[in-house]
């Protein structure tokens, strides 16, 4: 949902609230009064829990704290946000909240708190609708200072206690196997649950699909069970992924096999979906679908940053039904087959799937409302589509990249200007040249009004910022550590914003080989406000780190000018220097017109659909 304060002193409130996220811009005109000041200490209420407090914060005032370290703990009561745009990522489902902004001037050690606060009250989303679409991501920053302190970079098995094991995993993914979970348990006897998935190795989700079939629900899974194993250049050999550990758990959750279709043809390619339908009664009636990216793994569900999508929609249930059937005839050429068979076999296959509805080709041409996109499919013009979403934003554009940025992409983005939509791209790894790579590397940055940020943790303590674990650390990932989820967005903060989501990686792959799924959601400001916010609390966790990991390889990151890296250099003076709130008011001249701050305040100012 969309908020607005009323204008006060020269400034206003902007705020876009998700389910549990929460984002604010506070704007100020010309008549504000910015001169001496060095922030906003930022104060909650909650009336439900009858609770009105000020917000943690991170960086200090030196004078007051000269040797900040991992224990260090401060209230911007005492040291301010510097800051006009700033986020809540601790907030409730559903519940309102006043949220209050007040400007401080005068010095650390003698801070004049005397101008009125700036307020505006919001309310979150519910986790759970009565409409179409609901939305769960899970935490999907184990690498974090939270992690570390809450569960010393252990991994939940390491845990000292079941209890604490328990609540690392909670928190690790927040509510999305709880949402999985709840979406198999709501088919009810007589139902047909029609599910897909590439990896299914998760004992719980396989325990409830188990259930489901004890309590007569007529359960059909479509398992990816190809024969890929190898032996690689050193002698090691590598079992056949998924098919051995999606043996091992269909086995030890005692599914029978007549309720299990096994995706074996195509073996080369990956069957790459994770969703769920769910059709009511003896009728079949399609009612709902659960999809995203979100793999039936531990990696899945608590490492990697992944989201589950449930969709409440008669017609798209129906599609997704009659793509699972093409599926569940394993469909495509077979290793026994001759190199013709094969390319008859895959070509009739593409031609099924291309016959479920042909994508739209222009921004013009997507329909309010929910469009299915299925693959395999012959050719790259639903690539060319999706490139063409980011490039045709007219205020804001975001992604989320697992990997790289495809050509498509790249060839549209890179003739962009400064005046351009302001585009945003979350990646697995930094985006660089590759010593692989055939083709000349296309960079993009604050030239084309393009800003990066990639997967990275903090490797060694940083002044009050304590070292951090990976996924890889914690044995929940071993190729995709962070960046896991596959969405894009064209003006969400627009009356006419566009996601589009599923599990295909914006990738040829995924478009022209792979068994894949995504929808194209338009026009609808509940789905485009938490998927915004979730990716404003991703992109700037994993921004500050890109920098840092930057920097101290030496490198510039895209996007961010030399200066704006050298501030958060490895070198212990500059590491230092970083962590100290400004008192000489240079903070605010990043705010001037044309800079990354104040393109980022000015979307908000500019958005529309205040609630």
């Amino acid at each position: 949902m969309r908020f607005k304060s009323l204008a006060q002193s020269g400034y206003q409130i902007f705020a876009v609230t998700g389910t549990n996220t929460l984002s604010f811009a506070i704007a100020a005109s010309a008549a504000a009064n910015t001169t001496g000041l060095l922030g906003f200490a930022v104060e909650r209420e909650d009336p439900v829990a009858n609770e009105r407090f000020f917000m943690a914060g991170f960086k200090v005032f030196a004078a007051l704290i000269p040797f900040p370290d991992k224990n260090t703990h401060v209230s911007t009561f005492d040291h301010p946000v510097q800051s006009f745009v700033w986020d809540d990522f601790t907030a409730k489902p559903g519940q309102e909240y006043t949220y209050r902004f007040y400007p401080i001037k005068g010095q650390p050690k003698n801070l004049d708190r005397s101008a009125p606060p700036l307020a505006v009250t919001v309310r979150t989303e519910p986790l759970i609708s009565t409409g179409a679409h609901d939305v769960f991501f899970n935490r999907g920053v184990a690498s974090s200072q939270a992690y570390a302190r809450k569960f010393n970079n252990k991994s939940p098995d390491q845990q000292p206690d079941e209890a604490t094991r328990l609540a690392a995993l909670r928190w690790l993914t927040r509510d999305l196997k709880s949402a999985i979970t709840r979406f198999i348990d709501g088919a009810k006897a007589a139902d047909q649950l029609l599910c897909c998935f590439y990896e299914f190795r998760h004992a719980g989700i396989a325990d409830a699909i188990k259930n489901a079939i004890n309590r007569g629900v007529d359960v059909q899974l479509i398992i990816d069970m190809k024969v890929n194993e190898s032996t690689d250049k050193n002698g090691k050999f590598h079992a056949s992924f998924p098919r051995v550990d999606n043996l091992k758990t269909l086995t030890a959750a005692a599914i029978p096999a007549a309720h299990v279709i096994r995706r074996e043809a195509k073996r080369n390619d990956i069957q790459h979906n994770k969703f769920m339908v769910l059709l009511r009664g003896a009728a079949r009636k399609p009612t709902a679908v659960w999809t995203g990216s979100t793999n039936v793994s531990d990696g899945g569900l608590y490492g990697q940053t992944n989201v589950g999508h449930w969709i409440r929609d008669a017609t798209v249930a129906s599609q997704y039904r009659d793509y699972w059937n093409i599926l569940a005839a394993d469909p495509g050429g077979t290793q026994s087959d001759t190199a013709s068979d094969k390319l008859k076999k895959n070509k009739a296959f593409k031609s099924k799937v291309e016959a479920l509805g042909e994508p739209p080709v222009d921004v013009a041409d997507v329909e309010v409302g929910i469009t299915t996109v299925f693959s395999p499919r012959r050719g790259l013009a639903v690539l060319d589509t999706y490139s063409k979403l980011l490039d045709q934003a007219t205020s804001l554009a975001c992604i989320t990249l697992a990997f790289g940025v495809n050509k498509a992409f790249k060839t549209r983005l890179v003739d962009n200007t400064s005046a351009s939509a302001l585009t945003f791209l979350l990646l697995e790894k930094k985006d660089a040249a590759r010593a692989t790579g055939t083709e000349p590397f296309v960079a993009l940055g604050a030239r084309q009004n393009v800003y990066e940020a990639w997967g990275a943790y903090l490797r060694d303590p940083l002044a009050q910022w304590t070292r951090e674990t990976s996924t890889l650390g914690l044995g929940l990932n071993t190729h995709v550590l962070y960046i896991h989820s596959k969405f894009l967005l064209k003006d969400p903060l627009s009356l006419d914003p566009i996601v589009v989501t599923g599990s295909a990686n914006f990738s040829d792959p995924s478009t022209t080989d792979n068994d894949e799924n995504m929808v194209i959601i338009r026009g609808d400001q509940r789905v485009a406000d938490i998927y915004f916010t979730e990716f404003n609390r991703l992109f700037n966790h994993y921004y500050f780190r890109s920098v840092v990991e930057a920097t101290k390889q030496k490198l510039e990151p895209p996007g961010v000018a030399r200066a704006a890296a050298a501030a958060v250099a490895a070198p212990a003076s500059a590491a230092v220097a970083t962590q100290f709130l400004d008192t000489t008011g240079q903070w605010l001249k990043k705010y001037q017109p044309g800079k990354l701050r104040r393109k980022r305040v000015d979307a908000y100012r500019n958005m529309a659909g205040f609630a």
